[in-house]
């Protein structure tokens, strides 16, 4: 069916409709990406395991999306785009389901690899059909309706994921996708089916997709049991490194020589693409290892409940809605080296406005740094990813922002592993530093007077340790992301500058 036909057949109400359910997937996928961050304390309390354990939840997500986000396009092209993106939103719906019944950790996780999967491709899909919705006079409004959920949804991800958590269970954060799923397949399916695209059968690089599912599955195994079992100590994390090591090598040799790569990684010849790619994959990490140790630090350690640490959290995407639609227009006029520059300078000055942080701040000075960072945040990502696309000849740009997403989620999973162990780790030595140089008589004094008994003594100021460990370790990882902002505001002009815009390839 040619556009016309389709934008007749599809127009009016039925296209509002249409447009309703696909904004709703996309919202879908994007809220469960941060819903789980804030409920991890309550996830690890009700499953016997550690919040470290906990943060298995996080990463087996973001790595399952990575892995299936390079097929989207031959699986479209193989089944159909609706077809392809109807059995996303049911299989997410399916494992939304076991993952609100799991008893385990091991359960939760491959129910989350299963959410990943699904979830992963659903979010370039409606960004596609939204595209074959409308025609190109309209389909700046299409994008922005697209972008607008792909903002909303992990700055509501937080504040929802705590308040349902804190009043009903963490398994209804799960629960909540499934009639939002089954209405949007059932949305699309009626109103979608005049533009559904043809099948055709395409060869699938079977041999790059076991490859890619090894080494990035024997990394992110190795990064995270790799801080309970003394890193390369122990030979299991030795022999994953390896495995990992090796895979790497292997694919990028499969893939730069094979005629249809999973991951063309040949648009790496442009310098600006990967630039572009890396600082995005690096910004977001280190942004996202904030999103991670915040929620965290203050549960355990301020005693906040997960709905106060998801609005703390949320704060930055709040602040980022506000900006989204001001960067598009300003990019035509100033080089967009510079506003990524001065985004990062910005950013990292608000990360460093956390290092002094302690146990006795106030909310609002737990809001504040999170505000001032969500106002620079749209020109990084939004700036970014123009560099990025705007990098590579039109023809590659699909491949290109698939690419792009697949190097950002590992650099967040990974980024996930390595910040708890660091903080776990540093809060040790901070506590050990602590306990030698402290003087307990006066405080063990006082507590006898008071009526407490010795051990209960004891007990209270290894708590007030503990929690004093962890805030010096929550500055640190600040002192640190700061930093390395900042030198991504100099790393970034490495990049050319780009010959065309492109905001809405990547996502």
């Amino acid at each position: 069916m040619g556009e016309e036909a389709i934008w007749t057949a599809v127009a009016g109400r039925r296209r509002l409709l249409a447009t309703i359910a696909l904004a709703s997937a996309n919202f879908m996928a994007m809220l469960d990406m941060s819903i789980a961050n804030v409920s991890i304390p309550h996830i690890s309390g009700n499953l016997g395991i550690s919040p470290s354990q906990g943060t298995w939840v996080i990463t087996s997500y973001a790595v399952a999306e990575a892995i299936c986000v390079p097929l989207t396009g031959w699986l479209a092209q193989r089944f159909g785009t609706l077809r392809t993106f109807i059995f996303c939103v049911l299989g997410f719906a399916l494992f939304s389901i076991l993952c609100g019944l799991s008893v385990t950790l091991g359960m939760l996780v491959v129910s989350r690899i299963g959410q990943g999967i699904c979830g992963g491709p659903m979010i370039p899909l409606t960004q596609t059909l939204l595209l074959r919705l409308y025609p190109p006079e309209k389909r700046g409004q299409a994008m922005g309706i697209w972008a607008m959920t792909t903002i909303i949804g992990p700055v509501l991800g937080p504040i929802l994921g705590g308040s349902i958590s804190d009043n009903l269970s963490w398994h209804w954060i799960f629960f909540i996708n499934v009639p939002v799923a089954v209405l949007c397949a059932f949305s699309t399916y009626e109103l979608l089916r005049p533009i559904e695209t043809p099948r055709i059968k395409l060869p699938i690089d079977r041999v790059g997709i076991v490859l890619m599912v090894i080494w990035i599955g024997s990394l992110q195994i190795m990064l995270d049991i790799g801080r309970e079992h003394d890193w390369f100590a122990d030979t299991t994390v030795l022999s994953l490194g390896i495995v990992a090591l090796v895979g790497l090598i292997v694919f990028i040799i499969w893939e730069l020589t094979e005629e249809h790569p999973v991951v063309d990684l040949r648009v790496f010849r442009y310098r600006g693409f990967t630039v572009g790619t890396l600082t995005i994959a690096m910004g977001f990490s280190l942004y996202f290892a904030g999103i991670v140790v915040i929620p965290q630090w203050m549960q355990l350690s301020l005693s906040y409940t997960a709905t106060q640490a998801g609005i703390a959290t949320a704060a930055t995407g709040a602040a980022s809605m506000i900006l989204a639609r001001t960067v598009p227009k300003l990019m035509p006029h100033i080089d967009p080296r510079i506003l990524l520059s001065g985004a990062f300078l910005w950013i990292g000055s608000a990360t460093l406005l956390r290092i002094n942080w302690t146990s006795g701040i106030d909310f609002y000075h737990l809001i504040l740094p999170q505000a001032i960072m969500g106002i620079g945040m749209p020109f990084f990502f939004i700036t970014a990813t123009a560099i990025t696309l705007g990098s590579v000849p039109p023809a590659q740009a699909a491949s290109a922002a698939g690419l792009q997403t697949f190097v950002r989620t590992i650099g967040i999973a990974a980024t996930t592993s390595i910040v708890m162990t660091y903080w776990n780790d540093e809060a040790r030595v901070s506590g050990s530093e602590l306990a030698g140089k402290l003087n307990t008589a006066p405080i063990e004094a006082s507590l006898t007077r008071s009526g407490f008994q010795p051990d209960q003594i004891r007990v209270l100021i290894a708590q007030l340790v503990d929690k004093e460990a962890l805030t010096l370790s929550t500055d640190k990882i600040f002192l640190i992301a700061g930093l390395l902002m900042w030198g991504l505001s100099l790393f970034v002009w490495l990049a050319p500058r780009p010959k065309s815009i492109n905001v809405q390839g990547g996502h």
